[in-house]
């Protein structure tokens, strides 16, 4: 079983259904590949996931000297955080309410198996 290392960012403010769209894109690819994906993918999220797969590498290489052309994205995946809760006031004294959702992202990267020659 191969090492694996992970990165996180949590109580990021862009809603999890968001950054789940950009982090299907990436899901089981080699880290140079998923950062090539994530470069030219218009959306926010993909700035935060770049950000938390960068960490990821630096992570293995600082900390269990792995090397980095030879890691791939494992496992990656965006729960929910804490909801804040604000108040949109509207016409006849009314108030609306506004959900601004948190995201917790995880990024999980490990070193590809050597292939086994017969």
């Amino acid at each position: 079983m191969a090492q694996e290392v992970r990165a996180v960012a949590k109580y990021v403010r862009i809603s999890p259904r968001k950054v789940r769209i950009v982090m299907d894109l990436i899901r089981g690819k080699s880290v140079a590949d998923a950062l090539a994906i994530l470069k030219f993918t218009p959306k926010r999220g993909a700035v935060l996931i770049t950000k938390v797969l960068n960490s990821a590498v630096a992570n293995a290489e600082n900390n269990f000297d792995m090397d980095a052309e030879n890691l791939f994205v494992t496992k990656c995946f965006v729960d929910q955080g804490p909801t804040i809760k604000r108040i949109h006031p509207r016409s006849r004294g009314q108030a609306f309410s506004i959900l601004k959702r948190t995201s917790h992202i995880t990024v999980i990267v490990s070193e590809k198996e050597a292939e086994k020659e017969a």
